[in-house]
Parts: structure tokens; C-alpha cells; sequence
């Protein structure tokens, strides 16, 4: 099976060609079609920035996983850092202010449980190498629903502010009249999880089937995995897009300007 993971990519200089043709590739897409929000490069140089941080990530991470997986202390803080990372990266995309970190609660609220409950039933094992990549699908499923749902959610708010006043008007509390205005566009932070689900086998093979064919596993076992890994998703996602959404409905995640020092509000720019 080793052979045949080097045959499917090989790791050699070819591949290493590669990735810098592609990622050249979707930069210079990026910046010629102007894909920002300002219609700036920015985004170009974003998509650049990736990629050489996660050739630099996963390099630490191989050196580092090895070792962590046999020591339970340190692999409970991988874990957490993951978290963190994860929750920081969502919130950021949503607020761009202070109340980011109001993320962690729908990353870790339907992940942490899912995982503990994995563990005590001993479907993943404590010090181990399956619970690393499992966690890891999981907390990225949740990542993405919860910045899409939360950047769904306020720029709707934003648009429709309007009707959001009217509820008030017509005596609403202020978290159903926001509920009522963003609830369709938060939902729509699950599409991805559903299509991928829906098409799986079909038109893509996700990673933990291949991955599991090449560990040795008979297809039957390695389809199994990857429709609880596709169901966990949903389930993970579906909690996540919901506390999103109830984060935005109460204020909790927004992007008002802070305060500065003397009271005054200080501009996202600043």
C-alpha cells in the first residue's frame, strides 16, 4: 500500500513543479480577474500566502504528529490548537473586530462532544493516529459553515436593516426580527456539505475513502467510513450554522467598531 500511495503522487520534483504552476495559476486568475471585495490584488497575494503557509504547516505538522499521537497530553493540545486556529480563522472572516472569538462556541460545542462520544464508544482510541484526521474533518467542516453562515448572516442583516426596524416597529424582540431576516441566508452555509453528501461516490471520492483504500482497507469498510465521516458533517455543520446564527441574532458576533479609550466608536479601518 505504500507503493501504491507513491504511485497515485509521487512526492518528487514533478510534484513540486506542479504546485507552483497551480498555485501561480489561481493567483493570477485571482489578480487578473480582480477577485476581491475591492477589486484590488489583494486576494491574489492572500491565495499566494496559502499556499506557502500550508507547505510550511503540514511540513511542522508531519515532524510533529508522529510524536504527539503516542502522548496523550500533547495530543489533546494539538487538538486545541486546532480548535483555536480554526475558531479564530472563522471569527475573523465574519466580524474583522474584537467579538471573533465568540467562533469558538459553534466549533467546539458540536465537535468536542462528537469526538468525546467516538472515543468512549472506542471508535477512536486515546493516544492514536485516527483521532488527529477525524478531529481535523470535523473542526474544518465547522470552520467553513460557521464563516460562511456568519458572513451570510451580517451582510444580510446589513442589506435588509430596513426590515429588520419594521419587526421592531411591529413589536419583535430584537433577536427574531434579525432571526426572521437571516435565517434563509445563514441555511445556505450548509449547501456544501449537502452536495458533497449528496454526490459522494458520484461525482467526487473524498479523501477518507481513498485514503482508507490505500491503508488496505476492502472498498465496503472504506465506504462505510466515509459516509459516518459525510453524516458527522452534517450533523457538526448543521449545530455550527445554528449557533452562528443565534450568536448574530443576539449581537454577540457584529461588526460594529469598538470603542476607543474615551468612548468614541473607531473605524474598522483604523
Amino acid at each position: 500500500m505504500h507503493v501504491a500511495a507513491e504511485t497515485l503522487l509521487p512526492v518528487d520534483t514533478s510534484l513540486a513543479v506542479a504546485l507552483v504552476v497551480l498555485l501561480l495559476v489561481a493567483a493570477a486568475v485571482t489578480a487578473g480577474f480582480r477577485l476581491s471585495p475591492d477589486g484590488s490584488s489583494a486576494r491574489a497575494r492572500e491565495i499566494v500566502t496559502a499556499g506557502l503557509r500550508a507547505v510550511v504547516q503540514l511540513a511542522a505538522v508531519s515532524a510533529l504528529i508522529g510524536w504527539a499521537v503516542h502522548h496523550t497530553p500533547a495530543l489533546v493540545g494539538f487538538l486545541l490548537l486546532m480548535l483555536a486556529v480554526a475558531a479564530r480563522t472563522a471569527g475573523r472572516r465574519i466580524t474583522g473586530n474584537g467579538t471573533w472569538w465568540w467562533a469558538v462556541l459553534p466549533l467546539a460545542a458540536p465537535v468536542v462532544p462528537i469526538v468525546a462520544g467516538l472515543v468512549a464508544a472506542g471508535l477512536l482510541t486515546v493516544p492514536g493516529i485516527a483521532v488527529v484526521p477525524v478531529s481535523g474533518i470535523l473542526i474544518g467542516g465547522a470552520m467553513t459553515a460557521t464563516a460562511l453562515a456568519g458572513r451570510r448572516t451580517l451582510d444580510e442583516l446589513d442589506l435588509r436593516h430596513g426590515e429588520v426596524e419594521a419587526g421592531l416597529a411591529l413589536g419583535l424582540p430584537e433577536r427574531d426580527a434579525r432571526l426572521a431576516v437571516a435565517r434563509a441566508a445563514a441555511s445556505d452555509a450548509l449547501l456544501p456539505a449537502l452536495d458533497q453528501t449528496r454526490t459522494v461516490g458520484l461525482v467526487t471520492l473524498p479523501g477518507a475513502f481513498v485514503g482508507m483504500l490505500l491503508g488496505g482497507a476492502s472498498p465496503l469498510t472504506a465506504g462505510a467510513v466515509q459516509v459516518f465521516v459525510l453524516i458527522a458533517l452534517l450533523a457538526v455543520e448543521a449545530i455550527a450554522v445554528a449557533l452562528t446564527l443565534e450568536l448574530a441574532a443576539r449581537g454577540r458576533l457584529h461588526r460594529r467598531p469598538a470603542p476607543d479609550p474615551d468612548g468614541q466608536r473607531i473605524p474598522k479601518s483604523a
